[in-house]
């Protein structure tokens, strides 16, 4: 590299130290150490490597940048300042209220593909990224700057086998090694050929480097993307606070701005003006997309038994055909969750991500910031595993599809530890969230197709048994409604309940209207958002209600129901599972719970 090549980087890695620094110092708070690390590696990606069209951040040919160590957000908009689409004006109000530049980097930004801070979560979010490029086969190169102490994190092994395994050679993690995490040393220090082995174990191409030479920086990212049929992991040797000695490989600055910011800049050199020209795409090829065709939903005759498993897996395989951006993803357990239909139809667009929810839910993530419509399936408990890579798909207002099977103490005999019982609660806590119980086959496939045009993070729950088919073949069910099954001028109370308890709610309703107790049944299956009318209608009328789910009594039907009619003062009674069930048939399960047929008559005849 030619010597003015080098000093004009040297500077540009400087400015962004300098810029770190002024940027954590107006805010009161921040993260410059961890930028100024990492600050010659962004320096020769953006000024060499990456190709990005900032006037247009939709542009398909762009490439992905994920600051994977999302705290070392000042670097990243310093190297926005630089790149000329904020100014030092904008870059002074980051972390303060009403800015666009938060404490860590959310896609408020357009130039930013998804919310990171929560750390372990850009790789795998970038291997989703990855492998969109090479389904709609478009050349573009996903790179993840990531810190040493996330590689503690088990989902980055998660994501390192699955990109090594798959060889997404489009992608290419960049290891800011500084040694130092928040409290004090990384498990492996620099020793960066610790990381290598393990990187090269799971099938990558490993380059270590001194992160502070331009020259080695900029050979590693040319090996980079030349390599073929492999990622790429690129150990950056660097130094916390390089450049100013106050900080500079020191314990005890992580997470603050510097003492004499003032002094600092000076020690850096002081303020400067240096722009980064980054290379926009050179094709401007369109990505692949699979036909479309007309939408033929499965239908079921009433009075059919159909698990609504089922009905999920044939209705996605409809909805494939339909429509050619829907993907499908499974933690090796499509043919439980029949997942399977759809990649029997369309093997090109399933995805088998084996036993790892949390790179499950991380490649839907990053599919989806490429257009493609997610469907992420996979036992409802097993999704809680993924519980904190879900909530940051809610701050990145990212839209996916999540579906857990098996739920509920009516799966039998496999006992609680297959058995998702807070899934409605964790769920229903999520920003932005939609939530659905179907209670038969054609709910289940009306409510699939319809998740597909809803915006954030939609979740359903399927029932392992086979339910009696109660609503004919065509109905539409809007996100947000619910169905009202019976009713009647003289309902002294209304039973609401979703998914496999609605059966037997209406079970229960026969028989209390046999000895002169008419109730109402309402099917709620909307969980979140409630159909707070209809539920305010019943409770202004009946003033007692009865709430019944196969779930925890905490946070799930009964709650939503609660939160909607609580003003009102109706009473209500919960019927939910408190109890640790063990192994049984379903229905001794569902009586077990209190929650089956006969618990509901007793808890009407109680209320009045």
């Amino acid at each position: 590299m030619a010597e003015n090549d080098l000093q004009y980087l040297a500077e540009l890695a400087a400015q962004l130290r300098v810029d770190s620094v002024r940027a954590a110092a107006a805010a009161g708070s921040g993260h410059p150490t961890s930028s100024m690390s990492a600050a010659d590696l962004m320096a020769v990606l953006f000024a060499r490597h990456l190709r990005y069209d900032f006037e247009q951040p939709d542009n398909p040919a762009n490439d992905h940048v994920i600051l994977s160590k999302g705290h070392a957000s000042p670097l990243l908009y310093s190297l926005y300042k630089a790149a000329g689409v904020i100014g030092d004006e904008e870059l002074l109000t980051s972390r303060r209220r009403g800015s666009r530049l938060e404490g860590h980097p959310t896609p408020r930004l357009p130039w930013v593909d998804v919310a990171t801070g929560s750390l372990g979560q850009g790789l795998p979010v970038g291997v989703g990224v990855a492998m969109a490029g090479r389904l709609e086969r478009m050349p573009y190169r996903v790179w993840v700057l990531c810190g040493d102490s996330e590689l503690a994190e088990g989902s980055i092994w998660e994501a390192a086998e699955h990109a090594g395994g798959e060889g997404l050679a489009n992608l290419t993690a960049i290891v800011d090694v500084n040694r130092l995490g928040q409290r004090g040393p990384t498990r492996h220090g620099w020793d960066t050929g610790a990381y290598a082995r393990r990187f090269s174990a799971f099938g990558w191409h490993t380059i270590e480097i001194d992160g502070h030479d331009p020259g080695e920086i900029d050979y590693a990212l040319q090996d980079a993307g030349k390599t073929r049929r492999r990622p790429t992991v690129i150990l950056a040797k660097t130094r916390k606070g390089e450049g100013v000695l106050e900080v500079e490989n020191r314990e005890g600055a992580h997470g603050k701005p510097l003492k004499d910011a003032d002094q600092a800049v000076d020690e850096l050199g002081g303020p400067r003006d240096v722009r980064v020209t980054v290379r926009k795409p050179d094709e401007t090829a369109e990505p692949y997309r699979f036909d479309s065709g007309p939408l033929e939903p499965p239908a079921y005759e009433v009075g059919e038994q159909v698990a609504t498993r089922t009905a999920y897996g044939e209705a996605l395989a409809a909805l494939g055909a339909a429509r050619g951006d829907v993907v499908a993803l499974d933690g090796e357990v499509a043919d439980s969750t029949k997942t399977e239909a759809f990649a029997q139809r369309f093997p090109e667009r399933f995805f088998e991500m084996y036993i790892a929810e949390q790179q499950l839910v991380a490649a839907a993530v990053g599919m989806q910031i490429r257009g493609w419509t997610p469907y992420a399936a996979t036992f409802a408990a097993f999704l809680t595993r993924a519980h904190d890579f879900i909530r940051m798909a809610g701050v990145s207002r990212a839209s996916i599809r999540l579906i857990g099977s098996h739920a509920g103490v009516s799966i039998g005999e496999d006992g609680p530890s297959q058995m998702g019982l807070e899934d409605l609660a964790m769920m229903r806590a999520l920003y932005g969230s939609t939530v659905l119980y179907p209670c038969d086959a054609n709910q289940t496939a009306s409510l699939i197709i319809e998740m597909a045009g809803v915006e954030g993070v939609s979740y359903l729950r399927t029932t392992r048994g086979s339910t009696p088919v109660i609503y004919p073949p065509g109905e539409r069910f809007p996100v947000g409604g619910s169905r009202v099954l019976r009713q009647s001028s003289g309902d002294r109370a209304t039973i609401v309940a979703a998914g496999v308890t609605v059966h037997e709610a209406l079970a229960a309703a026969g028989e209390l209207e046999t000895s002169g107790v008419p109730v109402g049944v309402i099917d709620l299956y909307s969980v979140k958002p409630v159909d707070s009318a209809v539920l305010v209608e019943a409770a202004t009328t009946t003033g007692n209600l009865i709430t019944v789910e196969d779930h925890r009594l905490e946070g799930g039907l009964g709650d939503a129901v609660l939160d909607a009619v609580s003003e009102l003062g109706p009473r209500v009674v919960k019927l939910a599972v408190t109890e640790l069930p063990g192994s049984a048939k379903p229905e001794e399960q569902l009586a077990d719970a209190g929650i089956d047929r006969r618990a509901i008559v007793e808890a009407v005849k109680r209320l009045l």
